[in-house]
């Protein structure tokens, strides 16, 4: 654990009075394990580590979606969310552009351009939640109501229903 790392995400957290631990771990690029290998870095379960995504609805607004790690996000349900019809995954460069952090390290705090941030339901289950601290290797570990408060967020059912 280290506590001594500043990003944007950890100077954003701290000027919202949120308290939150610091986490390193070895970075590995493996795209769509990434939030897995994070996991399993700090040692962590995988329903308490949450990932990041950013979305483009109806190719005119973009949101941050925040999901349990092992699960894959159903876009339509974020579409409708938002009043929209379709939703898509944006492209590394655009998300990279808006918030100033690279893939593998976006975080919902301390973005450069603040978009709306809707977390998963099952966060506010968790007594600690782990998301991305602001670069690749890092992650932050605090309150779901203190994430989705700080950020003006909401929470909803955003995950694809595990097969049976």
């Amino acid at each position: 654990m280290s506590e001594t790392i500043e990003t944007p995400t950890t100077q954003f957290l701290a000027a919202h009075g949120v308290a939150y631990t610091m986490h390193d771990y070895e970075y590995v690029s493996d795209p769509g394990k990434i939030g897995l290998h994070a996991a399993a870095g700090i040692g962590i379960d995988n329903e308490k580590v949450f990932k990041t995504l950013m979305v483009e609805i109806d190719k005119k607004q973009v949101v941050c979606a925040v999901i349990p790690v092992h699960q894959k996000m159903n876009l339509k349900k974020v579409a409708t969310l938002f009043g929209g019809k379709n939703a898509r995954m944006l492209g590394a460069e655009k998300a990279e552009a808006l918030t100033g952090f690279q893939v593998g390290g976006i975080s919902p705090f301390g973005s450069r351009t603040q978009v709306p941030v809707v977390f998963e339901k099952s966060a506010l289950k968790q007594d600690i939640m782990y998301i991305n601290g602001g670069g690749r290797g890092l992650v932050v570990g605090l309150a779901p109501a203190d994430a989705v408060k700080c950020v003006n967020g909401q929470t909803a059912d955003l995950t694809v229903e595990p097969a049976a």
